[in-house]
């Protein structure tokens, strides 16, 4: 290959360099703005034995036990963002220890090390991407591409920068605002109303559009832990409230906008006491480095299933079809129009009806007494043992 141009720091561009960076002549990368490069210890990619393998496909619960073990560790690195946290403190002084060793350039090292808090920004692991930086064939532009010539690059410091191929690694559209036009009876647009700062109700739904549900929206927890139960929670959620759309003769149902509003509040207070909060420039906030953070759950993704775990009829907006008593129908029961059921099902020896107290349902969902305390995800470069995740959390209380 001739002479590459890479464009951005991100994720993508921190896989890039390194990949490329031994089969070219000379790499010419952009950066605009610092990031943590995270090390690899936390994040080493597993190569499965064949003797692994052949326990997930035979033996009784081996696969399940091995994600909840890694669903575990990851939501044991929630403390990681709480700012001046003993552990935020300890990461951010291993990364920079670590970032200097490996840049070895204190001209790389004024402009890539980050005067924010780890984790305001994604983290990026990145293997051998800053030691790629100190190759002799790879130069590092600091700056913002003005505009793409027939040669190659024109960067705001005033230089054009020749090349053959240019990789423009710079992300994807991370806004909330709907793909597709989301109008409700009032004329407005979904795509207007979020076209700069989102607002939503739990990431669920929004205020003034009714039955609109969506995953992933404004203020989940995309970045906080675990995503694919976050998921896995909101369709639960879904699923309870459109259950009581059919069986409540509902018509409609869309969040109060002073719920929304009342959520939108706490969440600003709350992001102070996080790292989201520093003026690092981050999809997190869609305003800017100094805006509110409309990406993220103010709190952990355990923390966000357990605030789905009910739904709070309160912050909801409900009408229905005629009288809201309708579904009552012709006074027989469910259980009466069930031949096979047993109509007597109330008589029994002890109550084995669900915990009435949500703490109770809690604790038998989270099967609260049956394991040790959990280490979480450590980027320090030493073991983060379970009492001191322990610890961490009941200094929140």
């Amino acid at each position: 290959m001739g002479v590459p141009m890479l464009s951005a720091s991100s994720s993508s561009g921190i896989q890039v360099l390194p990949t490329i960076q031994p089969h070219v002549a000379k790499v010419t990368t952009f950066i605009r703005e610092p990031t943590w490069v995270s090390p690899v210890q936390g994040l080493e990619q597993h190569v499965f034995s064949e003797h692994e393998k052949y326990e997930f496909a035979t033996k009784p619960g081996a696969l399940t036990e091995y994600r909840r073990g890694i669903e575990r560790g990851l939501n044991g690195q929630y403390g990681i963002f709480l700012k001046d946290s003993n552990i935020n403190s300890e990461t951010e002084q291993y990364f920079r220890q670590q970032m200097t060793d490996k840049l070895k350039n204190p001209y790389l090292e004024d402009r890539l090390i980050p005067n924010w808090h780890v984790g305001c920004r994604r983290l990026t692991p990145g293997v051998g991407y800053l030691e790629a930086l100190g190759k002799p064939n790879v130069q590092t532009v600091y700056g913002e591409i003005n505009s793409i010539t027939e040669r190659g690059c024109l960067c705001d410091d005033g230089k054009e920068y020749p090349v053959d191929v240019l990789i423009c690694a710079t992300g994807f559209n991370t806004s909330f605002k709907p793909r597709f036009p989301v109008v409700n009876a009032a004329g407005q647009n979904l795509q207007d109303i979020w076209g700069k700062e989102p607002r939503s109700y739990f990431g669920l739904a929004a205020a003034d559009f009714p039955n609109y549900l969506i995953f992933l929206g404004p203020n989940c927890p995309i970045g906080n832990g675990p995503v694919l139960s976050a998921i896995e929670c909101q369709a639960d959620y879904m699923c309870k409230l459109i259950d009581r759309f059919q069986t409540h003769n509902i018509s409609t149902f869309a969040p109060k906008a002073e719920a929304v509003d009342d959520f939108l509040a706490f969440k600003d207070e709350y992001m102070k006491r996080t790292v989201w909060h520093d003026p690092c420039r981050s999809w997190y906030k869609s305003l800017g480095p100094d805006g509110p953070v409309t990406a993220l759950w103010p709190g952990s993704t355990l923390h966000y299933i357990e605030a789905l775990m009910e739904v709070r009829l309160e912050d909801w907006d409900v009408k229905y079809q005629g009288n809201r008593f309708n579904w009552l129908g012709n006074g027989y029961s469910q259980t009466e129009i069930d031949p096979s059921s047993d109509w007597g099902f109330y008589i029994r020896e002890r109550d084995d009806d669900e915990p009435i107290s949500r703490l109770r349902k809690l604790q038998i969902l989270n099967r609260s007494g049956t394991v040790a305390p959990t280490a979480g995800v450590s980027f320090t470069g030493r073991k983060l043992e379970g009492n001191e995740q322990q610890g961490m959390a009941e200094a929140k209380l």
